[in-house]
């Protein structure tokens, strides 16, 4: 019927049955988080548990590494759980008779791993979250956070390929939520796992998805990166989703990071320095090697006193200043650069120097 043009209402009165989800297909790329978003019955859960077949599709075919897992026998089904995929609830699902280590290593004690291997590959994922000194605390003592940091931790101690977190913060304070995110942003960086996520909150959505689908009755009506998706939602019911979404959440450090003006090498020496400073009218230079790895920055200041002798040049060099990488979202940014005494400086992961972040940039690209 809905092939055919009719709706969920119409097929729900004729045929009694509710269209969860109609016409959805989408690609997850290895190693990326994939975020479906959606208001309560959409049709986001249900997509997500039928990624590992909790719930089983009546029509279409859900592929992984090329083969579809509707035509695996019972072996390769339980195979698949146990060692390819790992999902993450919103109500924890813990064993309150278990501890915290004991929790983590279930999954290898089902898969039949020996007693010491599983408890040393969990003591690792509880290291990695952030519970190490816990491992033998009852689930009951622990507070929301810690305990979805340990339903985390018990689905990547199987090394799973993908992971599947349906509305896993949604229960947590705000403050806890926006850790947890930051966690598993962490962690990501860490394993590069393949994630499925699921949310009904924007900011959520675009602070950890590389790619982003919003969901209405069963359907997708958009799929796209944060920025591409802000920048041209296709309706007006995606418009609204983002309109309330926080800008800090959407754009990051490379949307509003600018060129430095004033660039010097230790070797060129003060007056080169204080040229520098004046022709582009600015009270500080920046200091970088031969391959532009950053340094620190020279004041206008130190620069003088250093032309007039009175201090060395390597003395001069302000070292402890403060960095960011072109991919931090403006929202992490918003409380180092308000009490930033220099512009941030913008470097890549060999610490070479890309740009620069003014207090005034971070401030004006959130209104």
């Amino acid at each position: 019927m809905m092939k055919k043009g009719s709706d969920k209402k119409e097929v729900a009165k004729k045929l009694g049955v509710t269209v969860a989800v109609n016409d959805v297909s989408f690609q997850v790329e290895r190693g990326k988080i994939f975020v479906l978003i959606g208001l309560s019955g959409s049709g986001k859960s249900t997509v997500v548990r039928c990624l590992n077949l909790l719930q089983k599709p009546t029509s279409g075919d859900i592929l992984f590494e090329g083969k579809s897992i509707l035509s695996f026998d019972k072996k390769e089904l339980l195979e698949y759980r146990r060692h390819k995929v790992s999902m993450v609830f919103q109500s924890f699902g813990l064993m309150s008779h278990r501890n915290v280590l004991e929790n983590v290593a279930y999954g290898l004690e089902v898969r039949g791993t020996k007693k010491a291997e599983r408890e040393e590959r969990a003591r690792e994922i509880i290291q990695m979250v952030g519970l190490e000194g816990w491992e033998e605390m009852n689930i009951s003592q622990l507070s929301g956070g810690m305990r979805q940091r340990v339903g985390i931790a018990r689905a990547l101690a199987n090394d799973p390929d993908i992971l599947l977190m349906d509305e896993p913060f949604s229960a947590l304070d705000p403050l806890v939520r926006q850790d947890m995110q930051f966690e598993l942003l962490s962690i990501q960086k860490k394993l590069n796992k393949t994630v499925v996520f699921i949310t009904h909150d924007i900011n959520e959505a675009f602070k950890l998805g590389d790619m982003v689908a919003i969901m209405k009755d069963g359907k997708i009506i958009q799929m796209d990166t944060p920025e591409n998706m802000a920048a041209n939602p296709v309706n007006e019911y995606v418009e609204n989703f983002i309109n309330s979404a926080d800008k800090g959440q959407i754009y990051s450090v490379k949307h509003i990071m600018q060129t430095p003006s004033c660039m010097m090498r230790t070797k060129d020496g003060a007056n080169h320095a204080l040229k520098l400073m004046r022709d582009n009218s600015v009270s500080s230079a920046y200091v970088v090697g031969d391959k532009l790895e950053l340094i620190g920055i020279l004041t206008l200041d130190d620069a003088m006193k250093v032309r007039a002798g009175e201090m060395p040049m390597q003395e001069a060099i302000v070292r402890d200043i403060l960095t960011t990488s072109e991919d931090t979202l403006i929202s992490d940014l918003l409380a180092v650069a308000a009490s930033a005494k220099y512009p941030i400086a913008v470097v890549d992961e060999e610490n070479h120097l890309k740009g620069i972040v003014s207090k005034a940039a971070v401030l004006s690209s959130l209104v």
